[in-house]
């Protein structure tokens, strides 16, 4: 048998907000008017996105005064803490995370006693005893469960995950990997208005997904991965942390960054994957357009990544949450089959690649 992705489960807060409601949430909290407001609307209009989750309420309204999380008033002062926002991280976590893991492990046809390893993927919040810990209490895995945090590696961190994974089970052949990936981007809402926040503002969402790890002959076989780093687009996309809540650095240049990248790996992927033979693909959905250059850089059709566009779509980016939601896509498609190349991007600027088999 094979290492495989046997089941994948998948959790959102709350109701999805529509993308303009929270496009007028945003013109509010920035203050703006006249060209800076057109702006943000043209942004959020052609983001490829319809709706987003998020555990803060306040994102569906433009009324400071119905605001819970925010300051009730039009300067959003004082603006909340790192302290603050962690706390949200602390109570709202840990219910996704049951969610997911419960339609993960049902799916999987797994009780949780029988989970080996747990692997927990987050780059939007933590604390110790961390949720780690929350999920062997409150999910009833055993207390002897080999556990594994990955944090901060931003929405290439998943990939890191499953590779773990696998090496798990090639280690020990009755392994159960669980990978709980828990994503609350919104909690770290920036008021500044600059280029930076404007996009990141525009896409990202909240999110967990869980995926269990076996060797198993059902699912998505695991045939091989690979990582490349672009020193070049460091200062493009950064995540670091600060007074009020974590800083996202990210450049409108990275999907040209990305492309130019691609292109000039090509013939490398192609030795590595056999990319041209490749027909199925599982793009992370960092944005409409790292969407279309990734496709135009591999000369694909958007159809072939499907189920990347209604990710974003539905969803928007859930940082390492969104690659699980997209491959859990591909795992349901009856219709699918064959190799699916998965992509991943973050930080560094990274390019994580992983080549499954439906």
């Amino acid at each position: 048998m094979n290492n495989s992705i046997v089941s994948i489960g998948t959790a959102n807060p709350g109701a999805g907000i529509p993308q303009m409601t929270i496009a007028d949430f945003m013109k509010i909290a920035h203050g703006l008017d006249g060209p800076d407001a057109r702006k943000l609307q043209f942004v959020y209009r052609q983001s490829g996105i319809e709706k987003r989750h998020s555990v803060l309420e306040d994102f569906n309204y433009s009324d400071p005064q119905k605001f819970t999380f925010f300051p009730s008033n039009e300067s959003l002062t004082p603006f909340p803490s790192t302290k603050a926002r962690m706390e949200v991280f602390r109570q709202e976590a840990l219910p996704l995370a049951k969610k997911a893991v419960a339609e993960c492990l049902i799916e999987g046809e797994t009780y949780p006693n029988e989970i080996t390893h747990l692997i927990l993927v987050s780059c939007t919040g933590m604390y110790a005893p961390g949720l780690e810990i929350d999920i062997i209490r409150e999910l009833g895995l055993n207390s002897s469960v080999e556990r594994y945090a990955i944090h901060f590696m931003g929405c290439y961190a998943a990939f890191n995950a499953l590779r773990l994974a696998d090496r798990l089970c090639d280690a020990c052949s009755d392994a159960k990997v669980l990978i709980v990936s828990v994503e609350l981007c919104t909690i770290h809402f920036q008021r500044e208005f600059t280029e930076d926040n404007l996009l990141a503002n525009a896409i990202f969402a909240d999110g967990a997904a869980a995926a269990l790890v076996a060797k198993s002959d059902i699912g998505l076989k695991i045939k091989g991965f690979d990582s490349k780093l672009f020193p070049e687009g460091a200062s493009d996309m950064a995540w670091s942390i600060g007074d009020v809540g974590f800083e996202m650095r990210l450049s409108k240049y990275v999907p040209e960054l990305l492309s130019k990248g691609l292109q000039e790996i090509n013939a490398y992927l192609e030795n590595t994957f056999k990319l041209s033979s490749i027909r199925n693909f599982a793009i992370h959905p960092g944005g409409k357009q790292i969407l279309q250059k990734v496709e135009e850089a591999f000369g694909i059709d958007a159809s072939q990544d499907q189920f990347s566009h209604e990710v974003l779509k539905e969803f928007g980016n859930m940082s390492s949450t969104t690659i699980l939601f997209v491959l859990n896509k591909w795992l349901l498609d009856e219709k699918s089959e064959g190799d699916i190349l998965a992509m991943g991007f973050g930080p560094g600027l990274t390019l994580e690649t992983l080549l499954l088999e439906k």
